[in-house]
C-alpha cells in the first residue's frame, strides 16, 4: 500500500518548521512551495520511490496487455523513436553466469529503464532458483529522477512471452492444434500464454525438461491453467514430432532438437540461453527455417545459434530473413506458406521491459498498489 503521496511543489522540512503547515504520516511536515526555493534555503525535497514486487505486477498486467505494449515497442523501434544501446555483458564464469545491463527509451511511450538480469544455468538443480532473475529501475524522463523499482524476472518472463506472442501471430499457422515446449521453467509458462491469446485452436501441448519433475509439474499447472490437455513426455524427440509450434526455453549449450523430426509448416519460439557457446537448434533446423530476430546485431553477437553455424558456413548472416519491427510494420511478409518452417530467434530488447514496466508503472499509480519509500 501507498505511505503517503508527494504533491505537486510541494517540499518537506524539519517538523521544528514554523512554516510547516501539516503533519505527515512519518513524521515530517510538508509546505506549499517552489521546490527550487527549498533547495536553496537548504530544506530537503523528497524523492519517493515506488517499489513493486511480483505479486503486485502478476496483479497488475495481463498477457493481452503485454502483448499490446510490445507490438507498439516494436513500432516504435521501427520508426526510430526508441533507443536501446548493446547491453551489456558480464561473464561470472566461475558460476556459470552471466550478468547484463540492459538500458532503454521510448519516447511515444514516455518510458526510460535499465533492467540488470542475470542468467545462471545451475541455479534450479543447485540451488533452486530460477535460471533467470532480474530487477528493473524506472527513471523519470524530464527530470531523471529515480519513479520505480521493480521485480524484473516475471516483467522478463512476462515481455518475453509477449514477444513470442507478437512474433507467432505473423509466423505461425492460425490453425496449429499442437505445441511442443522443452525447457519447463518460468519462461516456458508465460510462452504458452501468449500463444493461447493468438492461436485459438490450441488442443495439445507436449513438454520435456531434462528435470522430469519440473516437466510434470509444468504439464499440471497448464492443464488446470488453460484447459489444455497438457502431458509431460520423456525425450525431446516425442515432444518435437508432429508439433506445430515449439517453445525452447532451455540453458542447453547443446541442440535440443534435431532438424529432421520438425515437420514442415512448423513455427518454432527459441528463447532460451543466450552467449555464443549457447545453442537450442542445430545446424539443420536453422538451415531450413526462415529466421526472424529482434535485431541482427543482437542476434549476431549474442547466440550461438547463429553465430556458430555462421562459422561453419551453413548459413550467411544474409539468412537472417528479417527484424521482427519489418514485419510488425508492413515492411516484409512474415509466414508466406503453410509449408515453411518459420523461427523466432530472440535475444531479447530493453525496449520490451521499458514497454511493460511502464504499463505496469501507470496501472500500479491508478490502482495504488506497491509501497513508496524515499531514497
Amino acid at each position: 500500500m501507498f505511505l503517503w503521496e508527494e504533491c505537486t511543489r510541494s517540499a518537506i522540512v524539519d517538523s521544528v518548521s514554523r512554516n510547516a503547515t501539516s503533519l505527515d504520516p512519518a513524521g515530517a511536515r510538508r509546505i506549499k512551495t517552489d521546490k527550487c526555493s527549498c533547495l536553496a534555503q537548504g530544506f530537503e525535497v523528497r524523492k519517493l520511490v515506488l517499489i513493486l514486487n511480483r505479486k503486485d505486477i502478476e496483479n497488475l498486467v495481463n498477457m493481452k496487455e503485454a502483448m499490446e505494449v510490445v507490438e507498439k515497442a516494436f513500432l516504435e523501434f521501427h520508426e526510430k523513436k526508441g533507443a536501446f544501446p548493446k547491453r551489456l555483458v558480464i561473464g561470472v564464469n566461475e558460476y556459470k553466469g552471466f550478468v547484463y545491463y540492459m538500458p532503454a527509451y521510448l519516447s511515444g511511450m514516455g518510458s526510460l529503464t535499465i533492467k540488470i538480469v542475470t542468467q545462471y544455468e545451475e541455479n534450479l538443480g543447485k540451488h533452486g532458483l530460477p535460471t533467470v532473475l532480474a530487477s528493473i529501475l524506472m527513471n523519470d524522463p524530464e527530470t531523471g529522477r529515480a519513479l520505480a523499482l521493480m521485480e524484473g524476472t516475471y516483467i522478463t518472463a512476462l515481455r518475453t512471452g509477449a514477444a513470442s506472442g507478437v512474433a507467432s501471430k505473423y509466423l505461425a499457422r492460425k490453425d496449429s492444434e499442437i505445441v511442443g515446449v522443452i525447457g519447463t521453467g518460468a519462461q516456458a509458462r508465460t510462452q504458452i500464454s501468449a500463444l493461447c491469446e493468438v492461436l485459438k485452436d490450441i488442443e495439445e501441448v507436449k513438454a520435456y525438461d531434462l528435470y522430469s519433475e519440473s516437466a510434470e509439474r509444468f504439464a499440471e499447472d497448464i492443464s488446470l491453467q488453460f484447459g489444455l490437455d497438457v502431458k509431460a513426455v520423456k525425450t525431446s524427440k516425442e515432444c518435437v514430432e508432429n508439433s506445430e509450434v515449439l517453445v525452447l526455453a532451455t540453458a542447453s549449450r547443446v541442440p535440443a532438437l534435431d532438424g529432421d523430426w520438425v515437420k514442415a509448416g512448423t513455427h518454432i519460439n527459441s528463447i532460451g540461453v543466450m552467449g555464443p557457446e549457447g545453442r537450442e537448434l542445430d545446424d539443420k533446423t536453422i538451415k531450413k527455417a526462415k529466421i526472424v530476430v529482434d535485431t541482427k546485431e543482437g542476434a549476431l553477437a549474442e547466440t550461438g545459434d547463429l553465430t556458430i553455424p555462421i562459422s561453419r558456413g551453413t548459413i550467411s548472416e544474409d539468412d537472417i530473413y528479417a527484424e521482427l519491427h519489418e514485419i510488425v510494420a508492413g515492411r516484409k511478409p512474415g509466414r508466406t506458406s503453410d509449408s515453411e518452417i518459420t523461427c523466432w530467434k530472440a535475444v531479447g530488447l530493453a525496449i520490451e521491459d521499458a514497454a511493460v514496466a511502464k504499463l505496469v508503472y501507470d496501472k500500479a499509480r491508478k490502482e495504488r498498489l506497491g509501497k513508496e519509500v524515499k531514497i
